[in-house]
């Protein structure tokens, strides 16, 4: 039986903890097809092989494509610098000569009303998508977005680091839901759920390490799983209440650059505007 969706993830997986975990949770999820992985901001070479990786420990031959290194907005890359730290001899791992705009291209009109876009990084990769051919805004699917802060001023990293890329998704006409801070903030990992998450044999340990790097990187002991939230409006939307209809607006440019807001009425958008948090994080902990 064909599962619930089939899915490409654009991901800046290396950096916030939360791309790996909503990897991790995608290869667990028996309602996903997972066709394909697409890279994006910075070292998308990096990245790719940080998410072929993974899909292997998980025992999985998942495609992965690296996608575009800099913002359509020319904004500077914001790079932690402990990506790949953590493994050995990651320049091993093959991925895809396509690279990621391509594949994102070609898949989703080869399979017009079928792919579901997860995209949990920077827009770039699909906003280049939707200008290099005219059919894929209208052969998505969905897209499900990890981006935005709805309820406050605070610019959020995603939507951020690529405005222009943002202002071209958003005026697409893809049928999305975006997923923004005051919802993701209401779900917490803290340290009892690191005995589950290390559970899950190799890929779980590493999950685990990745985690304790990302505390230490902010000196806490706790963490938001920003794009699993995200993932999870995907396939368990029952927990979460939506807005109505309407359209996601950026500011470009200038001191409120990255600033959003949700402008009920017409559009092809909805926000996340409640959820269960514990709920929420028991489902991401399961699934990884």
């Amino acid at each position: 039986m064909r599962a619930a969706h089939r899915v490409i993830l654009d991901t800046d997986i290396g950096t916030d903890v939360d791309d790996a975990m909503a990897l991790s949770q995608l290869l667990g999820l028996a309602e996903v097809e997972l066709v394909g992985i697409t890279t994006v901001y910075g070292d998308t070479l990096l990245r790719a092989r940080l998410a072929r990786r993974l899909a292997g420990l998980a025992g999985r031959e998942v495609p992965v494509h690296a996608g575009r290194r800099d913002p359509l907005s020319g904004r500077e890359v914001w790079w932690a610098g402990h990506e790949g730290d953590l493994y050995d001899d990651l320049q091993r791992e093959s991925i895809e000569a396509t690279d990621a705009v391509a594949f994102l291209v070609e898949t989703v009109v080869a399979n017009p009303g079928e792919i579901d876009v997860v995209a949990i990084g920077p827009l770039t990769n699909v906003a280049e998508a939707i200008v290099a051919d005219p059919r894929f805004a209208a052969a998505v699917r969905h897209l499900w977005i990890m981006g935005g802060a709805f309820t406050t001023d605070e610019p959020e990293h995603n939507l951020l680091s690529d405005t222009h890329a943002a202002e071209v998704v958003f005026a697409s006409g893809i049928p999305m839901t975006v997923t923004g801070l005051e919802a993701t903030r209401q779900v917490e990992i803290r340290r009892e759920e690191l005995g589950r998450i290390g559970g899950a044999g190799e890929l779980g340990a590493i999950l685990v390490a990745e985690i304790e790097q990302w505390w230490r990187f902010w000196n806490e002991e706790w963490n938001v799983p920003h794009d699993p939230v995200a993932v999870l409006t995907m396939v368990e939307p029952q927990l979460f209440e939506f807005s109505r209809p309407g359209r996601v607006e950026v500011e470009r440019d200038g001191d409120g650059a990255g600033r959003s807001r949700f402008v009920a009425g017409e559009g092809s958008a909805r926000i996340v505007t409640g959820l269960d948090g514990p709920t929420v994080a028991a489902r991401i902990v399961g699934a990884i």
